[in-house]
């Protein structure tokens, strides 16, 4: 494993209070547009007398139905050891390699990506810990491929596409949209756009991190914010417009509410937030006179908080 890899996917938690990290997986099937989302999290809670715990969940996006969510954990946990990222409920998760079970889910996975880590993030922030949290895509054209079942049925995974992302900080943004889309003979998209949840910065509009990788090639060439991109933010609706580097560029994301799920997140200050995901989105991106369109295996999210999010209950429901 290169130097680079080995930044992007080891383990950063180490004991401190008052931190949050996941690694999630997101895969779509090109030819049913079935999608699966593995996610896994290590909450570290400020306060010393609250233990750490691990816990997580998956959520399988049926090709012709609603969305099923499982979770697993929590239970307590420690800095990770040995060659698995995370192992805890379970659940593992190791490099080329994902394996579960959460209710009436279960999968065992591998993976493939002769690409390199994908830095929504400037690397210097991920590496020296700089931003309230950061994201990393540590396999952003990953080939997966392994079994997976649902309640009594199986599913065979062949041929799906998708990405690995790591990320680590102090806990969630403010209000952040997350999409990833995969556009084709290699090029992919990747972008997150947030409102840091830090005092003094909440009021801010969102500031968005847009990187593609396309002929190979990452772009923009700076990995800094794209200060030019106003973002539009809704649950069902949300964009991205502005210039970056000269062109004029789009980014229009669609998320029915049949193919989403909410569920709630818990920072490690308490502070609750609501993410409506799904894997099953349409994007449409637009750079000068190129255009591409990802119809129903977008992957892409909107999380909110306080009187903006929406309502959930034990059931997840969209």
């Amino acid at each position: 494993m290169d130097d680079e890899l080995r930044s992007a996917s080891a383990p950063r938690w180490r004991g401190k209070a008052g931190r949050l990290e996941v690694w999630y997986a997101t895969l779509s099937d090109p030819l049913t547009r079935a999608g699966l989302w593995i996610h896994c999290e290590t909450v570290a809670p400020e306060h010393a007398a609250d233990s750490p715990y691990a816990h997580g969940w998956a959520t399988w996006f049926a090709p012709d139905g609603p969305p099923r969510t499982e979770r697993f954990g929590p239970e307590p946990t420690g800095p990770a050891s040995g060659s698995a990222w995370f192992d805890a409920a379970g659940v593992r998760a190791a490099p080329e390699k994902l394996a579960g079970r959460a209710g009436s889910l279960a999968w065992d996975l591998s993976w493939k990506d002769a690409g390199r880590p994908l830095w929504t993030f400037p690397r210097a922030a991920w590496e020296r810990e700089l931003l309230p949290g950061a994201q990393v895509v540590i396999a952003p054209t990953a080939d997966f491929a392994g079994s997976l079942s649902v309640a009594d049925g199986a599913v065979r995974i062949d041929g799906w596409r998708g990405g690995v992302a790591h990320i680590y900080g102090h806990g969630n943004a403010k209000r952040w949209a997350w999409v990833r889309a995969d556009l084709g003979d290699g090029d992919v998209m990747e972008v997150v756009a947030a409102v840091s949840n830090r005092p003094g910065l909440r009021r801010l509009a969102p500031m968005a991190f847009v990187r593609f990788r396309i002929d190979g090639k990452d772009w923009p060439a700076s990995p800094f914010p794209s200060l030019r991109m106003k973002t539009t933010l809704g649950l069902r609706h949300w964009q991205l417009e502005g210039g970056i580097g000269g062109r004029r560029v789009l980014i229009r994301v669609d998320q029915p509410p049949e193919r989403c799920v909410s569920l709630g997140y818990t920072d490690p200050d308490g502070g609750r937030a609501v993410c409506t995901n799904t894997e099953q989105a349409d994007v449409h991106v637009d750079i000068d006179d190129r255009h591409w369109s990802v119809l129903g295996t977008g992957h892409a999210e909107v999380g909110l908080r306080g009187a903006d999010a929406p309502d959930i209950n034990e059931r997840i429901l969209s």
